[in-house]
């Protein structure tokens, strides 16, 4: 069943992409998610390359996504992390509700779940952008999404910077100390690049 309610929850915000091989499951934060046609009803996903949801997605093609709202703590955004380890186990079994393909969900601290059928990849270098149909969609709440100005603003800690001199992820937090950033500069936590980090 495809709710479109559900789709019009995207949002320039994160989200949980989830993907599952066996009986391995795993999931990460994501920023990169919407939809592309409405018919038929596609969305695009991307996702660094440098982590185990990636992989799975690679050899499964499919996913889902959480779209994750304003009341999502900062521990959630740490469990599963920008970049999913290769070793790290980043869902516990049993503990979320899955969907008719198989792939969890999370239903707190979210308003929409969307399943989805891989039909065509983009090498991005670092990311691949996952080309998707869209298999299955529910609005869980009426809760608004978050977006990235509410979770910089709201959610994620500040790093401690007065007595440092240097840059700062947007996205993840991690700072960079030094005078210069260099431009090929590639954030060591989430692999965002040097344009996606501000002097402190």
């Amino acid at each position: 069943m495809i709710d479109n309610t559900a789709i019009f929850k995207l949002s320039y915000g994160l989200f949980v992409l989830w993907a599952r091989n066996n009986d391995k499951d795993n999931a990460c934060i994501i920023n990169t998610a919407q939809q592309v046609t409405q018919d038929p009803l596609r969305i695009s996903v991307t996702v660094n390359k440098d982590n185990l949801t990636h992989m799975l997605i690679y050899k499964t093609r499919k996913l889902n996504i959480s779209v994750l709202t304003e009341d999502v703590s900062f521990d959630v955004i740490k469990q599963f992390g920008f970049v999913s380890g290769f070793q790290e186990e980043k869902v516990q079994s049993g503990k979320y509700n899955r969907s008719e393909n198989g792939i969890c969900y999370l239903t707190e601290y979210s308003n929409a779940y969307i399943s989805a059928d891989v039909i065509d990849t983009v090498d991005l270098g670092t990311h691949t952008m996952f080309i998707c149909d869209v298999t299955e969609a529910k609005k869980l709440s009426d809760d608004p999404s978050v977006t990235y100005d509410y979770y910089f603003k709201h959610i994620k800690p500040k790093p401690e910077t007065s007595k440092k001199k240097g840059y700062v992820c947007k996205i993840c937090g991690y700072v960079y100390e030094g005078e210069e950033l260099p431009e090929d500069y590639v954030c060591p936590i989430c692999k965002h690049p040097a344009s996606d980090f501000e002097p402190l």
